[in-house]
Formats: structure tokens, sequence, C-alpha cells
């Protein structure tokens, strides 16, 4: 049984008839111990049939460990958003709910290769360098989580530092737990820097430019030893 309904289907092919380019949804499974895995590759099957620029291709987590290493990913169901280069677009757990509307938007993001961001950031983020991990913990139910998981993705495709991973907080509570997320979206920066809410883009930059303050400090103690 389709998880699109025919009404939705077609709304989502009208969406992406106009993709800026080729997009590889690259999704990993196993059906042991995952339990939201079948359905993800459901959606991510059914999406990629809505569209000849899309192509959908599935491996078992365990079995193409190769390749999920390659791509950096490191827990599942996932889905890698890659167009014309990977810009380190992951999805981590089924993007149901409001976060249906953050893969798409991140294929038409990826498609393009051109973010919707101010030249302001576009200018601090061509100085970036050190890498940038943004993590944006999410459930379905919440309507503000997409903002903040389309402006990680279109950083990440803007800078080849930036990689930028939603993840469904119900699905990894180990990491909710670690990262304290009592509440969605959360925003975490390179492990360190925490963002409540859906911030708007020169708060991001700023809380990112902190973590990025925050690794120079380290590596000075570093050479200091």
């Amino acid at each position: 049984m389709p998880l699109l309904s025919s009404e939705i289907a077609e709304q989502v092919k009208q969406e992406l008839a106009d993709l800026g380019g080729p997009v590889r949804l690259v999704m990993f499974t196993q059906e042991f111990e995952c339990e939201y895995c079948a359905e993800t590759r459901q959606l991510v099957e059914e999406i990629a049939a809505l569209s000849d620029q899309l192509t959908a291709e599935i491996y078992n987590f365990v079995v193409d460990a190769e390749k999920a290493e390659e791509l950096g990913v490191d827990k599942i169901p996932a889905v890698a958003v890659i167009g014309a280069e990977d810009y380190g677009v992951r999805l981590y757990g089924i993007p149901s709910g409001y976060e249906f509307s953050s893969l798409l938007q991140a294929i038409r993001t990826v498609a393009a290769g051109k973010p919707e961001l101010s030249e302001e950031t576009l200018a601090a983020l061509a100085e970036v360098t050190d890498p940038v991990h943004i993590q944006v913990f999410v459930t379905p139910t919440c309507p503000y989580c997409s903002r903040s998981v389309m402006l990680a993705h279109q950083l990440a495709v803007a800078s080849p530092a930036v990689r930028a991973d939603m993840v469904e907080a119900n699905e990894f509570p180990q990491l909710a737990i670690k990262y304290q997320v009592m509440g969605v979206p959360r925003t975490v920066i390179n492990e360190t820097v925490h963002i409540e809410g859906a911030a708007p883009e020169p708060m991001v930059m700023e809380k990112l430019h902190e973590a990025l303050a925050g690794l120079e400090e380290e590596k000075e103690k570093e050479y200091a030893l």
C-alpha cells in the first residue's frame, strides 16, 4: 500500500517538476532492529518515482558498511541527498509529518546547488575552513522544526566545510539524552554549541562562529601541550 496518497503524490510531482539537476536519494536500511527503515525506504522509492531527475539507491547498513563509512552515515534509517556533489545533507529517521517538507526542500536545494542565503552569510561561510557539523533534532509533529532543518541544509550546500543532519529525536533517544533535547527544534553545532527553537539565519551564524571559536581554543590548548 502506498504511503503517499494519489493527491499528495501529484502535489509532490508538481513541486519537483522543475528540479535544477539530478539528485540521488541514497538510503541506508536494515530491517532488523530498525523500526522505521521499511517505511523510510518505501517513502524514498515513492518520491524518486515522481521525477525523472531522482534516483533511489538502497544500501544495507551492515552489508554495505564501506559505503556507509564513505558517506559518513552512522545510524539508520538514513537518507543522504546528493546532487552534482555530496554537500553533506543528511536526514536520520523517517522524514514524516512536518519533516516531509524538509526532505522535499533538501532535494530542491541540492538539485539547484545554490542555497537561498543572504550575501552576508555566504561571505562569512566562504571564510570557514574548519569542519562544522550541525545536528537539528526534530519530531514529526513540530511545526517549527522544518525551518531549522532547511536552514542547516542550506548552510551545508553553501560551504564544503559544513555538513548538516536532521535527527528525529524519538527514533534516536540515546542522542536526545546525550544532547539534552528537552524541546525541539534543538540545534547542536560541533557537539558544544546549542540553539533552542527555530533561530533566524543571523543567530545561527553567530552560534556557528561561536563553535568555531571554541574549536580554535581547543587547538591552541593542544599546541600549548
